[in-house]
């Protein structure tokens, strides 16, 4: 049977499991992809925490995983433009799960690879850069303008940090000291986070800045808060509840295929870098999800799979 990393009940790391699985038919609008790397991201591990229980409901023991890359085995009905074969990206279909030798892709959330971008890569896209893509979209970001990303460091923040220097934005972001080398490969500038970072901004932008795209949340997040005067320009994709304190909102996500086409096409040009900076194995998945879990991963983290 086909081998998948999950979890058995809600809670944390002592629920997760090596799973033998069915291998999935796909439904009407998916596809059946054979996985060949998947992307790691926080939302996993919240997801089995049970922190998303309510919004996405799922049957136990469950697959954990939201984003994955590898090539099409089976095309469900209704799908027009994959055949099998394909290599491609996307996210998975309701109660579907990534860290899967196989697992279904909702095709309408899908893409074909492009041959010069690695499966890796790929898997690191339809989450965090799709995050991303559609965040620097909503802040309507233009040149000459500045954005404060909040936790600049993992694979959201790092992908919207190129996107905005590339409309000609000055990008500043906070992270620990570690991070700076990173934030400065993408051409942003590192603010120490801690007490004080708003000062340290100011240091660098007496007027604030023109949007915040918060990726902490929470204190981190009200910290900050004051450093934009537009609040319709603060965006989270982790808090919503201290994003409305403050007058501000959270991330509209698209979730496209089309705009995951746009997004690839971007790596494949030599534009966009996901900053993958671990691989890890399928059988050591415990290990990839643990150091997301940490928040102190530079980048993304994805699970290859053989």
């Amino acid at each position: 049977m086909p081998t998948a990393f999950g979890f058995s009940r809600y809670g944390g790391t002592d629920v997760q499991e090596v799973l033998d699985v069915e291998r999935p038919a796909p439904g009407a609008g998916e596809l059946l992809v054979a996985v060949r790397a998947a992307g790691v991201n926080p939302v996993d591990w919240k997801i089995r925490e049970g922190y998303l229980a309510e919004v996405m409901p799922l049957d136990l023991p469950a697959v954990l995983g939201r984003e994955v890359a590898g090539v099409v085995e089976e095309v469900g009905q209704d799908v027009d433009g994959f055949s099998v074969h394909d290599e491609v990206l996307g996210t998975v279909a309701p109660g579907s799960g990534g860290y899967a030798e196989y697992t279904l892709v909702t095709a309408s959330a899908a893409t074909k690879k492009p041959p010069q971008v690695s499966f890796t890569d790929a898997a690191a896209l339809p989450v965090a850069a799709g995050t991303a893509y559609d965040a620097i979209g909503q802040l309507a970001l233009g040149e000459g303008e500045s954005l404060l990303i909040n936790g600049i460091g993992g694979g959201v923040g790092v992908a919207a940090a190129q996107l905005a220097r590339d409309l000609a934005v000055f990008v500043l972001g906070t992270g620990s000291e570690e991070k700076r080398e990173l934030a400065e490969a993408m051409g942003a500038t590192l603010v120490p986070y801690g007490d004080g970072v708003a000062d340290r901004v100011r240091e660098i932008m007496p007027n604030g800045v023109d949007a915040i795209l918060d990726l902490v949340g929470g204190d981190a997040l009200r910290s900050v808060a004051d450093l934009v005067s537009d609040r319709s320009r603060l965006l989270t994709t982790t808090d919503p509840d201290a994003a409305a304190e403050v007058g501000g909102g959270g991330v509209e996500r698209d979730g496209s295929g089309a705009v995951l086409a746009e997004i690839v096409a971007l790596v494949a040009e030599g534009k966009l870098d996901p900053h993958v900076s671990d691989v890890v194995p399928l059988d050591r998945a415990a290990e990839a999800l643990a150091s997301v879990e940490s928040g102190h991963t530079r980048g993304k983290v994805v699970i290859s799979v053989p």
